[in-house]
This record gives structure tokens, C-alpha cells and sequence, in this order.
């Protein structure tokens, strides 16, 4: 048997369509860009921006801190005591509290001291706390003084370096006199693997810690109370288990898609919409171009898997390129285009009428004549409504604005045709509310001053439950009074920024928060009273660009029918089906181009081919190319490779030689012999012999494995 063998380059696995697998980007490549730039550490007490163990700031005053020490604690109290009823995993509570006694500080080394690991968001945290040489001045150049250097710690041993997690903390000293109030400081900060520990590199002075009258240090031992109260948000790059910790899943980050997948979760958990979505008929669907083929499939995965769920397939629906998943689209139009494609489709079968029944409600527009009986009114239907922010209180105040008559007069009057010019009043009367109220809130705004858009950061609150029977005119069948579903929130500017959703699954208070591919339980506090914008918690004053800009609200008395389960028998069978088959072809893609590397594709030349073969050369390697290649393992050894062959083509293993196959300086290719033992063969692996006989210049590396 002659036959030559030809290693082509690892191909690329490719689906059907001869695109790149889609939903197979590693985790850290769907992180947005803007959640990677750590968050500059801020003394709150100072207004000081803190470099990561360089800047040096005086020590807070403790008359200043125990101003509102008291008030701060039990607002700490009532923070935990929720986090933890939410929270059924102790290790991936959001909050933690951290304490530290350190032993005789004078023996405090530059090294550091480490206290106890607490676990947070599943994360390991601990205090350092050293000894610092303070900075020399221009009037004390043999300054030998220190100060204490005190630091929170996150994920310390982690080798990765894709994960972060952003965090804020309490960072107190302790005092040891009763009375006496803990120096205490406040830090923010995105920890990530070159930045895993962040806080103050002079906490205070030695001189001032070591004061009797401060209490700080114990008289009979020496030691120090350090103590850390932190709040994290939930990790990225790291493995977070979703469904074991909330029974849920999230969506991946194209880049800039949060936004759609904040829309996406609060559009899934309405049940009565999902349950109609999958009746859509989608059969005969474009699996490339169907938006609705495409949100079945987003919502199956959701429903049925154990990991975060890809969309490209869904944004390739809409026509977008690469380029559009990293740019930021209007989240509200999106909601429109989203719920008018499936209305359509939906038009003549069973479910026909979901999407109006659920969420469109109906106005009048009026023009009343004050003086002359002449009204102009029409009815118009609306599936959100949009609410002023500036200046208003609340969500009630902006609905009272959004009624308000205005007065048509003086030179602004109403042309009444035959009545002429008319005093009017000119108003909207809400006519219906639908069953699920998309409330729009007017965060971006553009500013005829600056000539740009900005954002509206002003303290807009909304209730948990919302009565509107004093906005609603016409008759219905049950009273408008809905709870909060879900808030959408935005944490950023006019320019950009992140966007997450809180959900309450089912109505019962039981709050999760969904930051794309990560799900976490939250607290009441966490998903409503930090997200009305403008904060004055002082704990959070950093978050006053975070504030909710969408609101979803379910009728109270149709709560049972909207949020009832959706089962499995309620999914179609040839949609299931269709689904499942995608997701095991999907699977052994993923799983093939894992593999990849480690096999070569190789093309096998027979004795027939060259004896077939009339041209210069002893084979044409143009025809030979257009075979398929034969995979084979690239640690394979030799022996194990001569046993593939003779299986291969029926010859016995002990009977095939080794070739390599050389370009000849005036054209061609002509093989040569290598005699190899049986030691070689079985030390030796295939992609060695390749490597070892690769001729650089164009040259390809071949081998002929031949027949005695």
C-alpha cells in the first residue's frame, strides 16, 4: 500500500449555514467594557479621590461620625435583617460584616496581618491590616512616624483574570472607651485580580491610634478593633451558579445588550405572554430571520436550562451586525417592535389578541369649550405611558400631571369651526388600564440649554402597590389597582452606561435581581427605595446615577391568571422538540470545537492515485484536497497511528513504513525513507514526526506511510 498523508490547518467548526458558532464566547468576552474600569475609591467625609495605597488623607473627625452613628446602625440593622431573609445561601448573601482584632499593634509588621475569611457573593473576603512608614515632608526629613494602613481583601488567591465584582464597605476602628465613636471611613470599588484589595494606606496616624484618650488600642493587651460592613453586587468571571441560588438563569452580554436583557427577563416572568408565545405557529419559520422562532427559542432556554442563555440568534432576527450588539438601543422602542412582531404573527391563530388584551389601554384626548357647548374628543389605545421626572415627587404626581387640564385662552383659544374662536380646556381621561402597565419613566430628556441630551438623576419614588381608580373614567370589569412586578434600572449617564432588572417572579414580595448572565436575590430595599434615584443614604450616596427608568405593574386582581406556572405539557411538542434537537446539535458543536486543537485533519493519498495520475508530479494535490479529511489525534503515537492505518485500509500494522514527503529543488515532491525502531514508535507521536519534517517556504508537511 502507497499512501500519503497531507495535515491541513484545525478547521473551524461551522454550522449549517457556514456561520461560526454563536452561543460559545467565553464568559469574559460578554462582560460589558464599561463594567472592567475599576471605580475610584471616595472618602465620603472628604470628597478625596484615594489612590490604592498611595494617597494619604487626615483621619475622619470621630465627632463627625457620631453625629449619625446611631442612625446609620439601625439603618444597618434593618438592611441585614432583610438581606438575610431574603437570602438562602449563606454563601452568597450580598452583605457581610467582617471583624478583626488585631494582637498587640506595636507588633504590627509592614507585611500585614490577615484576619478570617467571611464568604460574600460566594466570594472569599478578609481585612489586612499593616504598618506604614509615613511619607517624609519638606519640614520633617527624618520623619520616622507610621501609620495604619488598613484594607479589605476579595478573591485573594484567584489566578483569573477575568473575574470582578464591585463592591462598597464600611471601614471602621473600633474604640475600646465607651462613648466613644469608631473612626470610620467608606469605600467603592470594582475588585478584579490586579486590584483584589482596596482601602486606606493612612488610616490613621500611630501617634493618634496610640492616644489613651481615643480608646482605640486596649490598654492591657494592645490590640486593635477593625471592623469591615460590606455590600457586594454579584461577581462576573467567576463560576456563580444562578439556578442552584435563585432557581433562575440569566442572558449573556453581547457588549452592549444589557439593556434588551433586562427587557427580555421582565417580558419572560409575564407568564400569560410566554404561555402565548409558545402557541405562536413557527414551523415552517426562517430559524435564521423569525423574530418569533427566535424569542421561543430565548424563552425555552430560559425556562429549561441550567446556564446563561445566548441571544445572537435573536439579535441576528432583527437584522443586526456584529457592530449593533455593542451599541446601546432605545430599550422602549425595542418593547414596542418586540410586542408588535409577535402581535402579528400571532394574527389568525389560536392566540391572536394576546398581546392587546395584556397590554394596551385606551384614552381620550379632549378639547372641551368652556362657554359654548362644543367638545372634540378621540379615543386613542396605548400600550406604556410615559411619566415626567423632574420635578416630581412621586409616580402619583407624575399621573396628576399627565391629566392636568391645560386652558386654551387669550391668544391661544380654540377654533370651534361655527362657534368661532373659544375658551377651551384641553386634556387626556384614561378610559382603561390595560392588565400589565409598562410606566415609561422620562430619565433622558434633551436640555435646550447644553443642546444635548442628559440624563434626570432627581428622587422619583414609586409604590409597591398603585391605585389609579381616581385617573380611570370608563367602566371595567376589575379596579386598577396593580402591584410592582419588575423594575428596570439604569446605572450610568446620557452617554452609556449598565442596565439590570429586579423581578418579583411571583407577586410575593420575593425580589431577584438579573445583571445579565448573573442572578441574585435582593432585598425589598435593594430592588425599590435604592433604585427612586437622587439618594441620600449615605451608604449609597454613590449610587445617585442608578435609578429605575421603566416600571412594570400587574393588575392585583389578575394576578393568578398573568403569573400562572408555566408547564412543560404547555409548550408544543414539535416547537420542544425542534428546541432540544437544536441544543444537542449546538452541544457537539461546542463540544468539537473544544476539541479541535487537539486533532489534526489529515488527507490520505492511495497507490491508485498515483498510478492514476498523468501529470509531472507523482500526485494531483489540487484533486487530493477536495477530499474529506480524515481526523486523527495529534498525541497519538506512531504505533497507535500505523494500527489506525492498517485498520483503515486491511493491512497488517507490522507491514507499514514511515515517509516523509520533501519538496525537490527543481519541482516536485519525492518521499524518503525513516527507519524507525520500535522504541521510536511507540515514544514518538505523530504531530513530533510532522513538526520534525515541516520544510519552511511554502513547502507543506506531508508523510507517506508505506507498505512493505
Amino acid at each position: 500500500m502507497d499512501s500519503l498523508i497531507r495535515q491541513e490547518s484545525p478547521m473551524d467548526v461551522v454550522d449549517s449555514a457556514g456561520q461560526h458558532d454563536e452561543e460559545d464566547r467565553p464568559e469574559n468576552e460578554q462582560m460589558e467594557t464599561t463594567e472592567a474600569v475599576p471605580v475610584p475609591l471616595v472618602d465620603s467625609t472628604t470628597g478625596l479621590t484615594i489612590n490604592r495605597r498611595t494617597h494619604m488623607v487626615e483621619p475622619t473627625s470621630p465627632a463627625a461620625v457620631h453625629a449619625d452613628d446611631a442612625a446609620r446602625s439601625a439603618s444597618l440593622a434593618d438592611n441585614s435583617s432583610d438581606s438575610e431573609k431574603m437570602e438562602e445561601d449563606d454563601d452568597s448573601r450580598a452583605e457581610g460584616t467582617i471583624d478583626f482584632v488585631v494582637p498587640d499593634v506595636r507588633k504590627l509588621s509592614e507585611t500585614g496581618s490577615h484576619s478570617s475569611v467571611i464568604q460574600v457573593r460566594g466570594l472569599p473576603w478578609r481585612i489586612m491590616a499593616m504598618k506604614r512608614k509615613a511619607r517624609q515632608s519638606v519640614n520633617h526629613l527624618h520623619d520616622d512616624s507610621y501609620t495604619l494602613g488598613f484594607f479589605l481583601q476579595c478573591n485573594m488567591d484567584s489566578e483569573s483574570p477575568s473575574w470582578t465584582c464591585h463592591a462598597q464597605a464600611k471601614m471602621r476602628l473600633l474604640s475600646w472607651k465607651e462613648g466613644v465613636a469608631p473612626n470610620e471611613r467608606q469605600v467603592s470599588h470594582m475588585f478584579y485580580n490586579k486590584e483584589n484589595d482596596w482601602g486606606f494606606t493612612n488610616f490613621m496616624t500611630f501617634e493618634e491610634l496610640l492616644d489613651p484618650a481615643k480608646g482605640y488600642v486596649e490598654p492591657t493587651s494592645h490590640s486593635i478593633h477593625l471592623q469591615v460592613f460590606l455590600h457586594a453586587d454579584p461577581p462576573h468571571g467567576v463560576c456563580w451558579d444562578s439556578k442552584k441560588y435563585t432557581g433562575f438563569i440569566g442572558l449573556k452580554n453581547q457588549g452592549a445588550t444589557c439593556y434588551m436583557n433586562s427587557l427580555l427577563q421582565a417580558l419572560f416572568f409575564t407568564n400569560k405572554l410566554r404561555k402565548a408565545v409558545y402557541l405562536i405557529p413557527t414551523e415552517a419559520d426562517d430559524p435564521v430571520r423569525s423574530v418569533p422562532l427566535a424569542i421561543q427559542r430565548v424563552f425555552y432556554e430560559l425556562q429549561s436550562s441550567d446556564k446563561p442563555v445566548g441571544t445572537k440568534k435573536l439579535t441576528k432576527s432583527f437584522g443586526w451586525e456584529t457592530l449593533d450588539s455593542f451599541m446601546q438601543h432605545d430599550a422602549q422602542e425595542l418593547c414596542r417592535v418586540l410586542l408588535d412582531n409577535m402581535d402579528t404573527k400571532m394574527k389568525g391563530t389560536r392566540v391572536e389578541g394576546t398581546i392587546p388584551s395584556l397590554f394596551e389601554g385606551k384614552m381620550i384626548s379632549f378639547i372641551r369649550c368652556k362657554n359654548v357647548d362644543y367638545e372634540s374628543s378621540r379615543e386613542e389605545s396605548f400600550m406604556d405611558i410615559q411619566l415626567n421626572v423632574k420635578d416630581m415627587k412621586d409616580v402619583y404626581d407624575s399621573f396628576d400631571d399627565y391629566v392636568k387640564v391645560e386652558v386654551l385662552e387669550g391668544d391661544n383659544k380654540y377654533d370651534a369651526g361655527d362657534h368661532g374662536l373659544q375658551d377651551a380646556e384641553k386634556g387626556i381621561a384614561f378610559v382603561k388600564f390595560p392588565p400589565v402597565l409598562h410606566l415609561q419613566l422620562k430619565r433622558f430628556q434633551f436640555d435646550p440649554v447644553s443642546e444635548n441630551n442628559i440624563k434626570i438623576n432627581d428622587r422619583f419614588e414609586f409604590p409597591e402597590t398603585l391605585d389609579l381608580r381616581k385617573y380611570q373614567t370608563g367602566p371595567s370589569d376589575v379596579p386598577p389597582v396593580y402591584f410592582l412586578s419588575a423594575v428596570l434600572v439604569h446605572s450610568g449617564d446620557n452617554h452609556g452606561g449598565h442596565y439590570v432588572v429586579y423581578i418579583n417572579p411571583k407577586g410575593d414580595g420575593k425580589w431577584c435581581k438579573f445583571d445579565d448572565d448573573v442572578v441574585v436575590r435582593a432585598s425589598r430595599k435593594e430592588a425599590v427605595e435604592r433604585n427612586y434615584g437622587g439618594s441620600t443614604d449615605d451608604f449609597h450616596q454613590f449610587r445617585s446615577c442608578t435609578n429605575a427608568y421603566m416600571l412594570v405593574y400587574i393588575n392585583e386582581a389578575m394576578k393568578d391568571e398573568i403569573l400562572a406556572p408555566v408547564e412543560e405539557n404547555g409548550i408544543p411538542g414539535y416547537l420542544s422538540h425542534r428546541l432540544a434537537e437544536e441544543r444537542e446539535v449546538e452541544a457537539r458543536r461546542r463540544k468539537e470545537k473544544a476539541e479541535q486543537g487537539q486533532y489534526l485533519n489529515l488527507r490520505l493519498v492511495t497507490e491508485d492515485d498515483m498510478a492514476l495520475h498523468q501529470g509531472h508530479d507523482l500526485v494531483d494535490i489540487d484533486k487530493i484536497l477536495q477530499r474529506k479529511p480524515y481526523r486523527v489525534r495529534k498525541d497519538f503515537t506512531l504505533h497507535k497511528f500505523r494500527q489506525v492505518l492498517a485498520d483503515w485500509f486491511g493491512y497488517k500494522a507490522e507491514e507499514i513504513n514511515f515517509w516523509p514527503w520533501r519538496s525537490r529543488p527543481t519541482g516536485g515532491t519525492r518521499p524518503l525513507q525513516i527507519h524507525l525502531t520500535g522504541i521510536n514508535l511507540m515514544e514518538h507521536h505523530v504531530l513530533e514526526l510532522l513538526n520534525n519534517f515541516h520544510i519552511s517556504g511554502g513547502s507543506l508537511p506531508t508523510l507517506c506511510p508505506w507498505a512493505k
